[in-house]
């Protein structure tokens, strides 16, 4: 990307965030406010994630108007920032972001977790048969992407996963935390599939930084990677 080119590119991601902001719900100057955990909890003021950006979409432009895609406002700044430096590392590569949470939290089904505005799910970045970053193919037949079946590679018949580019957006994700002051408490991948992220170029910052979850969860998280934020909670009353 040419200098003028991350120059738009950083001043769409600022407007972009502003506009998400306002439309959102949440003045400026305002933070949200999280109670309880990401499985037991709630949030006050809860921000959605952007409706689409150069680089990224939702899983379903649908869910995000019905509510599915809240998170705590620090979670926003975190999410969007990480994009936009992805973009600059990755130029090529698209993105899709999962569910999250609804506006107050709360008991959030199918998920067992997602309740206090810290979680958010990310469909994992594929690439085409020709090596063509592509989103994944998401809608009502494959339930919107979590329906996807990789095999133990991380491949189907028509796609595979770009790990390289998951983690640069892990470190990014990382990375725009702290300088939001906040943290990534785990991630949540597939442990059969982890192995794969050990060949590329940000496994060592990522092993040493992230938290990856080695059970496998009650689903199998082929599809998406959970990624749990750290805010400072208040207790629930």
């Amino acid at each position: 990307m040419t200098p003028l080119g991350r120059a738009q590119a950083s001043a769409l991601g600022y407007v972009l965030f502003i506009s998400v902001l306002l439309n959102g719900g949440l003045a400026m100057g305002e933070e949200s406010k999280c109670y309880g955990t990401t499985s037991n909890g709630y949030l006050e003021g809860g921000v959605k994630l952007p409706a689409n950006g150069s680089n990224f979409t939702p899983y379903s432009s649908l869910a995000r108007m019905i509510g599915r895609t809240y998170v705590h406002s620090s979670v926003l700044s975190t999410v969007v920032e990480a994009y936009e430096r992805t973009a600059e590392s990755l130029p090529e590569t698209v993105f899709v972001y999962g569910e999250t949470g609804f506006k107050n939290g709360g008991e959030f089904r199918p998920h067992k977790t997602h309740r206090n505005g810290l979680s958010v799910d990310f469909m994992v970045p594929i690439r085409n048969k020709e090596g063509k970053s592509i989103p994944l193919p998401t809608s009502v037949l494959n339930r919107w992407g979590y329906d996807v079946e990789f095999d133990d590679v991380g491949s189907t018949a028509d796609f595979s996963i770009d790990y390289d580019a998951i983690a640069e957006h892990l470190y990014q994700l990382h990375k725009a935390a702290l300088r939001n002051d906040i943290e990534i408490w785990r991630v949540i991948f597939d442990p059969e599939l982890q192995p794969m992220l050990a060949s590329t170029k940000r496994w060592q910052y990522l092993e040493s930084n992230l938290e990856f979850s080695k059970r496998r969860s009650w689903v199998r998280h082929d599809d998406h990677y959970h990624v749990d934020f750290e805010v400072a909670c208040d207790p629930i009353p």
